[in-house]
């Protein structure tokens, strides 16, 4: 059994449900997740909030909250995972926003930073920073693998 079906049968015995909120990953997490049987019973959904305008409009993010922390931020992450948990009925909500490049931001973030956050489901939020290295493509898929890894630690507070 894979993480991912760990993940899955987990939820499912614990009756609970994870929402996904993901900007440089563009879907990732939920395609991964929902490759698995079972999926449909655990997985509300995932907002896909690439750009401030969609974090803003989907999320309801703050725009000034963003414009002062940057949209690849601990602030963001957090923001965008507890506004994801908000909007459903999940137990549990992981965000991840990055800059994966080849580009940078005007903060001279370095490409490769990743920050992902969950909200437990005793209502903590916790975020982490990564810094992953290789093509665009690359760090997108470290980036999701390192978010299921995270939400299957986070259902084991469940």
């Amino acid at each position: 059994m894979n993480s991912v079906q760990f993940l899955i049968e987990h939820l499912i015995n614990a009756g609970a449900m994870a929402v996904l909120a993901e900007s440089c990953t563009a879907g990732l997490v939920a395609d991964r997740f929902a490759q698995e049987p079972g999926a449909s019973k655990v997985l509300w959904g995932s907002f896909v909030c690439y750009t401030i305008e969609a974090k803003i409009a989907m999320l309801g993010l703050d725009e000034s909250m963003l414009r002062n922390h940057g949209m690849v931020s601990c602030e963001c992450a957090c923001a965008m995972a507890e506004a994801a948990q908000k909007k459903s009925r999940a137990v549990l909500a992981l965000s991840v926003t990055g800059l994966a490049g080849p580009g940078g931001d005007d903060r001279n973030t370095p490409v490769g930073t990743v920050w992902i956050a969950v909200k437990n489901a005793d209502q903590r939020t916790e975020a982490q920073h990564f810094l992953f290295t290789g093509s665009r493509n690359e760090i997108r898929d470290k980036a999701a693998e390192k978010a299921l890894e995270t939400l299957v630690r986070a259902s084991g507070q469940i």
